[in-house]
């Protein structure tokens, strides 16, 4: 005879439907359950649901949070022997922030433990823009992952292993189908218990809002960075977050292999001036945290300190820094159609664009042509004469540009007047 459960998941699904705070004792069990598969699918939907409508008071959420947190393994640097900073980002359009940050940071002596994933939908992933590079490897043992940030290089990126909190990956899954994606305190847990089960010492979350972002709405972003942070918080990992803005894709590049590219002029001191900015924004923010508020990021990406550690972390995993990236059998020239300067540019439809060229996946099964993407040439705010490149897109093959070319259907303007364009750090949450 199998043991008597403590708890029923009808009780809890009644008690958040009804707007109520679900028991602590209660709370774990639903999370257990559904790992180990007691709980059904379905029941787990309707309580994603209730959650999604009703929502979950603060302490409800670290509850949730530990509980998937406990549903696998933890991880804990403190061999080491310094201190680990991780950073997340929420995704975006041409957010490649990851590649040039984490060696960055790591040149100053701190440990920067990258657990990362792989894009689904308009978003890319940071592994599918390494696997551009010939040779890299985004699978590491635990053992190569410790040697890696231990030794001279002090930074990885690479792929997130199974037992780091199992639950989330099945009710990920799950909402993913559902309907309930975008409810706050499920969003929240999610990350932080992968971050939290990770062991990083500090964490620094890169939340982003506007037209190519998880969350469109500023405010609704605002909630979830505060969540995140005291989720941190509540856990003993000391945690901020940049609220910035997605509403025009970052940088000029939107792919995998030409964003590869890009991240490198960043480590050669050059690169568009946003992925500069946020770059250095954020690694500030990571290395104050690690104990090192007066570092100059600034010197480090100039002198090349910061290009040496990421060509120690690409050769690392296998890679060959200096080897020729993938380029476009076809590409796409898109014109102005007249003088004028660009007011402009939504984010959203240039992911959706690039992901119909082959740069992301629409399953988890599906491969991404690393090749494929966009390239912007002039961005809001730039003055063009008609006939100049406005961007130019890049496949494998010439029969995915009509879609790709109706997604950037009314997706930039051009008018007489420069467009206003406010900061791309909005605001800085913590604690």
């Amino acid at each position: 005879m199998s043991a008597v459960e403590p708890f029923d998941a009808i009780d809890v699904i009644r008690a958040k439907r009804d707007g109520g705070v679900v028991p602590e004792p209660a709370l774990r069990w639903m999370v257990d359950a559904y790992t180990r598969g007691y709980v059904s699918d379905a029941q787990m939907a309707s309580f994603a649901m209730a959650v999604f409508q009703r929502g979950m008071e603060r302490d409800e959420i670290r509850v949730l949070t530990d509980a998937m947190i406990a549903s696998g393994e933890r991880m804990s640097f403190a061999e080491l022997g310094k201190r680990t900073v991780d950073k997340h980002s929420t995704g975006g359009v041409g957010d490649k922030i990851t590649l040039p940050l984490a060696p960055l940071v790591a040149s100053f002596g701190v440990a920067v433990p990258q657990l990362s994933g792989r894009g689904l939908g308009h978003t890319g992933g940071t592994l599918d823009k390494l696997e551009s590079i010939p040779g890299w490897r985004a699978a590491l043992s635990n053992e190569e992952m410790f040697a890696q940030m231990r030794g001279d290089v002090g930074a990885v990126i690479c792929a997130a292993g199974s037992g780091l909190a199992p639950a989330d990956k099945k009710l990920y899954a799950l909402r993913d189908v559902t309907g309930t994606v975008e409810a706050i305190p499920l969003i929240a847990s999610s990350i932080m218990s992968k971050k939290i089960a990770e062991g990083t010492d500090a964490l620094v979350l890169d939340v982003k809002f506007g037209s190519g972002a998880f969350m469109q709405d500023i405010d609704r972003a605002r909630e979830l960075a505060q969540t995140m942070v005291a989720l941190g918080t509540d856990s003993g990992v000391a945690t901020t977050a940049l609220l910035t803005d997605m509403n025009v894709p970052l940088g000029r590049a939107i792919g995998n292999a030409n964003e590869v590219r890009e991240s490198v002029e960043v480590l050669a001191g050059g690169g568009p001036a946003d992925v500069r900015e946020l770059t250095i924004a954020l690694a500030r923010e990571m290395l104050a945290l690690a104990g090192h508020p007066d570092a100059d990021v600034e010197a480090a990406l100039d002198d090349g300190r910061a290009m040496d550690t990421w060509k120690a972390m690409i050769r690392a995993q296998d890679g060959d820094p200096d080897a020729e990236l993938p380029t476009a059998r076809e590409t796409h020239v898109v014109t102005a159609e007249a003088d004028g300067v660009i007011t402009r540019m939504d984010a959203l439809p240039f992911g959706i664009a690039a992901w119909r060229l082959g740069a992301g996946r629409a399953r988890a099964e599906d491969q991404v042509v690393h090749a494929a993407g966009i390239d912007l040439h002039a961005k809001p705010g730039d003055r063009v004469t008609a006939g100049q490149p406005l961007f130019t897109l890049s496949a494998e093959d010439a029969g995915r540009f009509p879609r790709a070319l109706d997604a950037l259907e009314d997706a930039w303007a051009l008018g007489e007047t420069a467009p206003e364009i406010g900061p791309l750090v909005r605001e800085r949450i913590t604690a």
